[in-house]
């Protein structure tokens, strides 16, 4: 029921037989949510930022998944998936210790399961740099970035499926929707109010650099996403089969629930509102992947249309804060959602597979992603913000001085220009 569960999170087996078929997929899906990380946010991202600082974010995005992808080699994956603890996993893979070639994670080399695992890892802070480009010193966003993997994400990652307290309460989180989205789009939120608004905004104009890109960025995610979700079966089978129809059902109902909404709102709808929607289906349905009927994916991918079109137009011009790219509006809300209605549409009576481990009712279930959400913004929230002080503490500070700002993160941190014209 909890998708990454699915294999043994032991020590892994040297006697148990591998899955040709199995194998092969979780490779493609591996690969698949590379791709989500790099090259789609960085185009997504880059083509929506202002021109002056298109490769800072190109930059930061290589930069911050470089940098995971050791942190879990180091200590990320045996804190997130090894040990038998409540809070926090063990040392036992510390370096990745146990992991050689021929060891076995269920129907798959155990090396795989890293890997794949490792991606998730990537995405997440890759997720919450949208709240924060164009203005982040690059010192402590890498710094921010290797404390955060390590103290947020595999914390967080183990309670839901490393065996942790949410797991052992029956939370539903098939692919991310706690462990990533939430998590990502609370840490986003934090960290943006505690840097600040970007120089001008929100007087002056800020538009996009080239929204072409971000088309383009947005189509590979939503490819991606089938490893994303499919793959967090970990296996070649019918779960995953259903977790791929789900990702084509959710994010359609969220693009045209946010299209028909700007429309209606602003008289034209428009291409970065259209694929607003498509992530927000596809953020709603990650916990869900695994759990609830196509009919369930189309009601809470067009629910998370709407509600992140709310949060993304409405609410943050409300507060003044400046979530750059909307990773709260769109991540943290439709996160929300997804998890929240999880809880609704597992009920066998509405096509699901059935409530969590120990769950025995829909208001049981509800309750039980409710704690889950509640639990990773107070714990991601107030974490972010230590670490983000910290880091602060020692770079010299959160973000650029204010004429590197104005001059642009492309040449005042990396000495080059997205356009030579």
């Amino acid at each position: 029921m909890l998708g990454l569960l699915g294999v043994s999170l032991a020590t892994p087996s040297l006697a148990a037989e591998v899955s040709a078929g199995d194998t092969a997929w979780m490779l493609t899906s591996t690969a698949l949510v590379l791709m989500m990380c790099l090259p789609g946010l960085a185009l997504l991202y880059g083509g929506m930022v202002r021109s002056k600082n298109l490769l800072s974010v190109g930059m930061q995005c290589f930069a911050v998944a470089s940098l995971v992808m050791l942190m879990w080699f180091v200590i990320g994956y045996s804190l997130a998936l090894s040990g038998s603890g409540v809070f926090v996993g063990g040392l036992d893979h510390f370096l990745l210790a146990g992991i050689t070639g021929d060891a076995v994670n269920g129907s798959i080399p155990a090396a795989l399961f890293v890997c794949f695992q490792m991606t998730f890892a990537v995405i997440t802070p890759l997720l919450f740099l949208g709240s924060l480009v164009e203005r982040i010193r690059f010192s402590t966003l890498l710094m921010l970035t290797a404390s955060w993997s390590v103290l947020v994400y595999a914390p967080i990652c183990f309670w839901v499926w490393g065996g942790g307290w949410l797991g052992s309460l029956g939370i539903l989180d098939f692919a991310g929707g706690a462990v990533v989205h939430i998590n990502a789009g609370i840490a986003g939120l934090v960290a943006a109010i505690m840097l600040g608004r970007r120089e001008g905004y929100p007087n002056k104009l800020m538009p996009p650099n080239n929204l072409t890109l971000s088309l383009a960025g947005a189509a590979l995610l939503w490819v991606g996403w089938f490893g994303f979700n499919a793959g967090s079966s970990v296996a070649a089978d019918g779960s995953a089969a259903m977790a791929m129809l789900l990702t084509l059902l959710a994010p359609a109902a969220g693009a045209l629930a946010w299209m028909f909404m700007e429309w209606r709102s602003k008289g034209k709808p428009t291409p970065l509102g259209i694929v607003s929607g498509v992530i927000a289906g596809l953020v709603a349905v990650t916990p869900a992947a695994g759990s609830v009927s196509p009919v369930g994916a189309v009601v809470i991918g067009t629910v998370a249309g709407l509600a992140c079109y709310w949060a993304s137009v409405i609410l943050k011009p409300r507060f003044g804060y400046d979530d750059s790219l909307d990773v709260f509006g769109v991540h943290g809300v439709g996160g929300i959602v997804g998890a929240l209605l999880t809880g609704v549409f597992a009920a066998t009576y509405l096509g699901g597979t059935g409530f969590g481990d120990g769950v025995d009712s829909m208001l049981a279930q509800v309750g039980v992603q409710s704690l889950g959400i509640v639990a990773v913004i107070v714990y991601s929230g107030i974490v972010t913000a230590l670490l983000f002080w910290i880091s602060g503490r020692v770079c010299g500070g959160l973000r650029a001085d204010a004429e590197q700002e104005v001059e642009g993160l492309d040449t005042a941190y990396h000495g080059e220009r997205a356009y030579n014209l």
